[in-house]
């Protein structure tokens, strides 16, 4: 595994108006997970250099909303090209910023770049509509840019989760203000700098690094017309309500307890692999990884096939580090509160065996935890962390009844043989993501991603079709040259 950035890497710079410059506010650095090792450095930007920087990026959308949507286009599909070509790069710094093994960033680009090609089909699939509404009347659609928009990413997936939202927006023809992760902002240096080669003017794309206080300073800014963000539920909550108090739109993904229903008719293999990957891939950081399982019947057999697997999932190899030594206290702390109140544990991943890396970085192994009460913290609250657990329950109905009073609302998934109880799941469940058989029930494009209940702050999807009306305006034209002999009442 290599832990080592180039050179060039090692300061996280801001890219405003074309050009690549430090923030001039206080420096913080990067720390790799992985080691624990400071890998980089970036600054806070200022007040003044957020105004400038917006400034710029009004200007460059009157110009870039101006060009043709499929002049735009062939900037998105160099873009692609140079995202492809520098996927090594790119990957192996996501791992280092945000502890992923490479396997699992690579994945989270190539994503990303699914996200990108169904910008690039927009040329087509998006053309609107004209139609003859009555005699000598025709209406139309036109979609119109909105102009400045933001976006605000977390630290779990610092190339997929930016490319959910880029190459849309851009491609609908605003400018773009970007605000990554202060865990981990040198990938997006990355995107910047592939497109900028790929032939972006300067200012449609802005980088500018930060906490807080940037976001603020970002939300509040008259020029800014919509803002995208997602992590925590308190924090989409909040960047919501600043944003939509302001009269902007705004669309804020949070967090998510994701349950998994395990029933004794399911296929053994599967469910054991299926269900394992799910909590344990991205080391639990994601908003879709399973983290309760509600155990029907006698699934004794199933539950070993599901130890056995996450035993094959190696810290520093199959599995990453957590994203930092606050994380992993918090991981270990919650573990054994659980411990304390009866839980029992099945795998304990506290004294973890690291494979071919440093046992200076943030590292919990795969750990599950049966018998745990519906109403504990670790039931019922995300803990972002390869923990699973394992409620027992007599029934579906009672299983169904328990994911149901879950605040949350990204995915639940089933694992089953039987199709009745499938669909019985996919009709009752009150999550808008829904797996049969699929631990980890991410839509593909042109399906859109999003969550409801405290998991989504908003309206639409932040992918796919449900997200162009999130990006844009909808102009419509009515149109009529001349009268008609024979009309009715509409012409």
């Amino acid at each position: 595994m290599n832990i080592k950035l180039a050179q060039e890497m090692t300061s996280c710079k801001n890219y405003i108006d074309g050009t690549w410059i430090m923030g001039s506010g206080e420096k913080f650095e990067i720390i790799s997970p992985l080691n624990g090792e400071v890998v980089a450095h970036a600054a806070q930007s200022s007040k003044s250099e957020v105004d400038a920087a917006i400034e710029s990026a009004q200007k460059a959308f009157i110009k870039w909303s101006h060009i043709s949507i499929k002049d735009r286009t062939q900037v998105m599909y160099r873009f692609r090209d140079l995202l492809l070509k520098k996927s090594d790069l790119i990957s192996n710094t996501v791992s280092i910023e945000s502890g992923k093994t490479i396997i699992e960033a690579n994945a989270g680009l190539m994503k990303g770049i699914e996200v990108l090609e169904f910008a690039l089909s927009l040329q087509n699939l998006d053309s609107g509509s004209k139609m003859e509404v009555s005699k000598g009347v025709h209406c139309e659609y036109r979609r119109q840019p909105l102009g400045v928009v933001a976006s605000i990413t977390p630290f779990n997936f610092p190339a997929m989760v930016p490319l959910w939202t880029i190459p849309i927006a851009l491609t609908l023809g605003n400018s773009y203000i970007w605000k990554p992760s202060e865990k981990t902002p040198l990938t997006a240096n990355l995107i910047g700098l592939a497109l900028e080669e790929a032939g972006l003017p300067p200012g449609v794309l802005t980088i500018l690094n930060g906490s807080k206080e940037i976001v603020d300073e970002i939300i509040s800014n008259e020029k800014v017309k919509a803002v995208s963000f997602v992590g925590s539920s308190q924090g989409a909550k909040e960047v919501y309500r600043k944003t939509t108090n302001l009269g902007k739109r705004a669309l804020c993904l949070g967090g998510a307890k994701n349950h998994i229903i395990l029933l004794p008719d399911s296929n053994i293999n599967l469910a054991g692999t299926g269900i394992a990957d799910s909590f344990t891939g991205c080391a639990g950081q994601r908003c879709m990884a399973a983290s309760v399982l509600l155990a029907v019947g006698d699934t004794d057999e199933h539950i070993e096939s599901i130890k056995s697997r996450a035993l094959e999932t190696r810290c520093g190899r199959e599995m990453g580090a957590i994203i930092s030594k606050q994380q992993l206290s918090f991981l270990n702390e919650k573990i054994q509160e659980a411990i304390d109140k009866g839980a029992t544990v099945i795998l304990d991943g506290r004294d973890v065996e690291l494979y071919d890396t440093s046992k200076e970085g943030f590292w919990l192994g795969p750990t599950i935890l049966d018998n745990v009460d519906p109403n504990s913290f670790l039931a019922k609250e995300e803990l972002f962390g390869p923990v699973l657990a394992i409620i027992r329950c007599e029934n579906i109905s009672e299983a169904i009844q328990i994911e149901n009073l879950n605040d949350y609302g990204n995915a639940a998934s089933i694992f089953t043989s039987n199709g009745s109880l499938a669909e019985k799941l996919a009709q009752e469940a009150s999550s808008a993501m829904i797996g049969i058989n699929v631990g980890v029930p991410v839509p593909r494009e042109p399906f859109s991603f999003g969550g409801i209940g405290n998991s989504k702050f908003g309206h639409g999807d932040i992918t796919g079709i449900n997200s162009l009306n999130f990006w844009s305006d909808l102009k419509k034209v009515t149109t009529k040259w001349k009268m008609q002999e024979d009309h009715n009442w509409m012409s």
